[in-house]
């Protein structure tokens, strides 16, 4: 996973309350064995409407989705999460998140922003013409108008976006500690390990198995 510490640039000023992941990224779309290209598909139903934000030209590529109140809520499908990194989204600011979409984003390097519906506002009507800047270093959202919105993010979140860490990353950075354990379960509890399980283990009275 990319390390995440600032994003910056245009921002779908989308604003819809209570999209869910099936807005997110369709049902059908779910048959894939690949991440690649799910972004074709990311709010599908939005675009078949002419004059949406997603296919106006002035936000293509947007790396920032400022969305409505309860986003991505509905089913747990990663999938979600995984057609807003093929667009090119790494930070979404709303009101509030769907608990399950807030977790797989992280997992996946997407910034879950929460921001007062006040603040959410404001960015709406800022992105419309001008850029929007995430900063985890700060946890602030900023704009060119001097507009300052302190965030807040759980610290294991916050180190795993900076650190580009994901479920894997966690695991590989604990690889010296893994292996000192396996060791000593080789060495105390060799039957765990099945270490001399075709070999013969002593039993009581003397007798082999």
């Amino acid at each position: 996973m990319r390390p995440v510490t600032t994003v910056s640039g245009r921002a779908y000023p989308y604003g819809a309350a209570n999209i869910d992941t099936d807005v997110i990224i369709p049902a059908h779309w779910l048959k894939t064995i690949s991440r690649a290209g799910l972004g074709r598909g990311a709010f599908e139903t939005v675009r078949a409407r002419p004059g949406n934000v997603f296919d106006d030209p002035l936000y293509a590529g947007s790396p920032i989705l400022i969305a409505g109140d309860n986003f991505g809520c509905g089913s747990s499908r990663e999938h979600a999460a995984w057609a807003l990194v093929d667009m090119g989204v790494r930070a979404v600011v709303a009101p509030s998140f769907s608990d399950i979409f807030s977790g797989n984003a992280v997992k996946n390097g997407i910034v879950p922003v929460v921001l007062p519906q006040e603040a959410v506002d404001r960015l709406l009507e800022v992105a419309r013409d001008q850029p929007v800047t995430v900063d985890l270093e700060t946890m602030t959202v900023t704009t060119p108008f001097q507009d300052r919105f302190a965030f807040a993010l759980d610290p294991f979140r916050r180190r795993c976006l900076m650190e580009g860490l994901d479920e894997i990353g966690l695991t590989l950075a604990r690889d010296a500690q893994i292996t000192r354990y396996e060791g000593m379960v080789a060495e105390h509890r060799p039957w765990l390990t099945g270490v001399g399980a075709h070999a013969g283990v002593a039993v009581e009275g003397g007798g082999r198995t």
